[in-house]
């Protein structure tokens, strides 16, 4: 019982810390002790005394411990309430995950604008800091500076951190390229079923890496002096494979071609940034991608991620469900426009302005009004496909929409094992899906959405999902242990409030 009430005050202190925007070393100064000390005590590893407590939440002006605030973070939803005015779409999480990855690679200065602070990044962070890489959020928290260490302390890694984000294997591209051999903890993030790294292992193999897995690690030895001899044909066109191939890529001293790669958002946001870097990368936006490598790269480089088409979708699915008009602004129109072409079929009464560029210079964004429509089920399956073809993760929305509209959807989500199984949690709240298979659901609508109490999906996107359908059902509703909402969206609720809806943040005493 006292190691759980230390771990719930560690948690507290680090997640205050973050908020604050502050490093353990910076935490560490305030109090005039080590940051091996802070370390531990956000481990819950270290005793800690209520003067102690008190001195830390004096240096992070944060109440760390008070009835009602330790433990999980829940929402309590009033619902039936109409969104109005005008959100901004933030920057593009999975964007942002591999640029800290891309990081690695530079031996300079790399200044990441707008991060999204969310769960997901600050494990990475945690992962970063703890193999000797400094970082720091600047121009008040805003952006995200990292300076990397002549040499990495891969031996020092944060392993419970890593474990919590399946985004740690794109580490395996940048590392091959600055040390021989290293180990990584396995992979986590959402519970999705199995996502076998073997696509990852093909292309890296090319490298001369070579990974054997022993008691959840990562064991990888690199190979000097191989060179792929012909392009890289990937066996999925997987986003983090591409992205993982792209990063060992940027440093092969040579020209590597890989094959069927992905042409997804965060995708073409790693290849501006490498661009950024110096390296030279051909075929953007296509599934060919010709990479002129750099072995050194020490730079000092400014780079603004794009934003978010996924949350795009996820503010623009909100409107849906709740029959409101809500303008979304810097929506990445390239990565949503088959989303809008099926919702236009159904239905959808909304209007784009036009075009204009993201901070990144290259990516085209549009700011959508979306009004009440009287929706119809599609004649089509909803199902997803690799980027032109609707997103993958923009799937599961669907299922809402689909509740709203008259007929049947069939909703065919063939990537994951177990997403659409989690989809079947709107029926909690009046829905009425029917589960065929472990990939397939048949939604039924409309729904008249009703108030209930349950227990977060374990999987980001079917999170979200029931959290819009709550803000659509009459009376108050109760989602318990949102963490993985905060993996991929920054202050979702206070941001969802700020347009009319009526969110409360809450923990159990």
């Amino acid at each position: 019982m006292a190691d759980d009430y230390l771990e719930r005050i560690g948690k507290l202190i680090r997640d205050a810390r973050q908020h604050r925007g502050w490093t353990q070393s910076q935490l560490a100064d305030a109090l005039g002790t080590s940051q091996s000390a802070v370390n531990r005590i956000e481990r819950g590893n270290q005793n800690i005394s209520l003067e102690m407590i008190a001195r830390i939440g004096e240096a992070l002006d944060s109440e760390i411990v008070s009835l009602g605030y330790a433990g999980p973070m829940h929402l309590r939803v009033v619902g039936g309430r109409r969104l109005s005015g005008a959100i901004d779409v933030k920057t593009s999480k999975n964007a942002c995950v591999a640029l800290l990855c891309a990081s690695l690679l530079n031996k300079g200065r790399t200044v990441l604008r707008r991060v999204a602070r969310i769960e997901e990044v600050y494990r990475l962070l945690e992962v970063l800091n703890s193999i000797g890489v400094r970082t720091r959020w600047i121009n008040d928290g805003v952006d995200l500076e990292i300076v990397p260490p002549a040499r990495l302390d891969m031996d020092a890694i944060d392993a419970d951190a890593a474990r919590r984000t399946r985004s740690i294997i794109m580490f395996l591209g940048p590392l091959l390229h600055r040390m021989d051999q290293f180990r990584l903890p396995y992979a986590g993030g959402c519970d999705l079923g199995t996502r076998t790294i073997e696509p990852h292992m093909i292309a890296l193999r090319r490298f001369g890496l070579d990974i054997t897995a022993t008691e959840g690690i990562y064991h990888a030895k690199v190979a000097a002096g191989v060179s792929p001899g012909r392009p890289i044909v990937l066996t999925e066109r997987g986003d983090t494979v591409t992205e993982n191939a792209l990063l060992a890529a940027a440093r092969h001293d040579g020209v590597t071609v890989i094959r069927n790669a992905s042409s997804n958002y965060m995708v073409q946001d790693l290849c501006f940034f490498l661009e950024a870097l110096g390296v030279e990368v051909e075929g953007i936006g296509t599934t060919t991608l010709t990479v002129h490598g750099v072995p050194v790269i020490d730079v000092d480089v400014d780079y603004s991620p794009s934003e978010d088409p996924v949350e795009a979708m996820s503010l623009l699915a909100a409107a849906v469900v709740t029959e409101s008009e809500l303008t979304i602004r810097r929506v990445p129109i390239e990565f949503m426009e088959i989303e809008l072409a099926v919702l236009e079929e159904m239905g959808l009464d909304h209007d784009r302005s036009a075009e204009y560029v993201a901070d990144n210079g290259r990516t085209r964004l549009v700011d959508l009004t979306v009004r009440p429509s009287k929706l119809e089920a599609p004649i089509d399956k909803i199902h997803p496909m690799p980027f032109p073809g609707l997103n993958i993760d923009n799937v599961p929305f669907f299922a809402a929409i689909a509740a709203v509209a008259q007929g049947q959807t069939l909703i065919h989500d063939w990537v994951y094992d177990n997403r659409a199984i989690y989809l079947t949690d709107l029926n909690r709240l009046g829905g009425r899906l029917q589960l065929l298979d472990p990939h397939r659901v048949l939604v039924e609508g409309p729904t008249r959405w009703r108030a209930a109490e349950m227990m977060c999906p374990p999987a980001l996107r079917p999170a979200v999902v029931v959290l819009l359908a709550m803000m659509a059902a009459e009376g108050t509703s109760v989602l318990r242990n949102v963490y993985v909402i905060n993996r991929g969206y920054e202050e979702l609720a206070e941001r969802l409030n700020s347009v009319g809806a009526q969110i409360e943040i809450f923990r159990d005493i």
